[in-house]
């Protein structure tokens, strides 16, 4: 594919990522976004790279590519240059594992039932006894059913990790334009042959829909509306402590809220230590556009439960809170693959709050399938004609046709 041209729309961490593997594979490829690289979305999360809450399909086995991916494409960005490496040293990959606490009789049958199915399925999901557990967690409240240890779970700085991934795309050829904004699409023959930019027209032979939450949006001004939509999260982060979180520690019902799709304020305890020494405190789903308002009742609600997990976290400073937009689908997968609508456009998105975790086997299935080759996994469950990418009711793209 040397010298075809690939206009990659969105540099947050999918972007950055596809980036990466398209211009190893010898593809021209241009970056464009509208903000700065990791910037909106990436930046607004917790860096996850988790398989502790994904149950057995086409999203776990995803996520067990990526996980697999992560220590190998650092450690060839750190060999690759200099530059690489101190790109790398940013991304403070940490994998410290995970556990799951039940605080519920029917929480821990749950819990139990859930990662019974994980096993199959290949995942580690070790039980632990209360010795164990307060050994692993001194500071965990004593007042739980059950608890599992998830040792593959990890965690990165996620805007470091997304410059991380772009800079080794730039060293491999890849440009970047920043502050230039999608407006519209220009079609010949029914293809997409170019875009029209704040900064004018940009042509290439295909195009990467990676804008994250406004995925939906961009994807109906070019004229092939998908069904993704933002879904907003919020965190909380304490002032720098002594060492009193060792693991992404969250409440077994985190699960459940991952995968619900109701409209309303979902919260679970979600609790995990930074390299800076700051505690983050999640999480919370809700849909309500693109709001970006925090609201004191999400907040309390986020700190309650989190308290709960982690009593001695009580009189502790929260010295800031933030929140994100996510990019939701309504059956929960990623949209992955060519447009059969619009010639020419392609989307990797739709990864919700999974995007860091997930970005560096979504690259690798994109390379693979603009490359017309055999991909690692099944690509099917993710092709973006499916009925719920393609629910979304028509919207009138900005398109130009010559």
């Amino acid at each position: 594919m040397s010298g075809t041209r690939v206009a990659v729309l969105g540099a947050g961490i999918v972007g950055a990522a596809c980036a990466r593997e398209l211009a190893l594979a010898g593809f021209r490829v241009t970056v464009v976004d509208r903000g700065g690289p990791a910037a909106a979305t990436t930046s607004h999360g917790e860096g996850n790279v988790l398989l502790s809450d994904k149950g057995p399909g086409p999203e776990l086995l995803l996520a067990q590519l990526s996980r697999r991916l992560w220590p190998e494409v650092l450690g060839a960005i750190a060999e690759r240059s200099a530059r690489g490496a101190a790109a790398v040293a940013a991304v403070e990959w940490e994998p410290k594992g995970g556990i799951v606490v039940a605080t519920t009789d029917a929480g821990a049958r749950e819990l139990a039932r859930f990662a019974g199915a994980q096993r199959e399925a290949g995942v580690r999901a070790e039980v632990l006894g209360p010795e164990a557990l307060a050994e692993a967690e001194p500071h965990v409240t004593r007042d739980h059913t059950a608890a599992l240890h998830y040792p593959d779970d990890a965690q990165v700085q996620p805007a470091g990790a997304a410059v991380a991934l772009l800079t080794d795309a730039l060293t491999a050829g890849a440009a970047l334009r920043t502050g230039c904004e999608v407006l519209g699409a220009v079609t010949r023959g029914g293809r997409l042959i170019a875009v029209r930019t704040s900064a004018g027209l940009l042509d290439a032979d295909l195009f990467v829909n990676a804008a994250g939450p406004w995925a939906g949006e961009l994807a109906a001004r070019l004229g092939a509306p998908v069904d993704v939509r933002p879904r907003r999260g919020d965190i909380l982060v304490t002032t720098p402590l002594p060492p009193m979180v060792f693991h992404k520690v969250y409440d077994a019902d985190y699960v459940g809220a991952v995968g619900n799709s109701a409209e309303e304020l979902q919260t679970s305890a979600v609790v995990e230590s930074t390299r800076a020494g700051s505690v983050l405190l999640g999480s919370s789903r809700r849909r309500a556009g693109f709001d970006d308002r925090l609201r004191p009742e999400v907040l309390s609600a986020i700190a309650a439960k989190a308290l709960r997990l982690f009593p001695g976290l009580a009189g502790v400073p929260v010295m800031r809170a933030y929140g994100g937009f996510r990019p939701y689908v309504p059956d929960h997968l990623p949209v992955i693959g060519s447009d059969p609508r619009l010639p020419g456009l392609w989307h990797a998105g739709g990864h919700e709050g999974a995007g860091v975790g997930l970005s560096l086997g979504t690259a690798v299935m994109l390379r693979d399938l603009m490359l017309n080759q055999p991909t690692e996994i099944d690509a099917t469950a993710f092709r973006v004609d499916r009925p719920a990418v393609l629910g979304a009711a028509a919207r009138t793209g900005n398109e130009e046709t010559i």
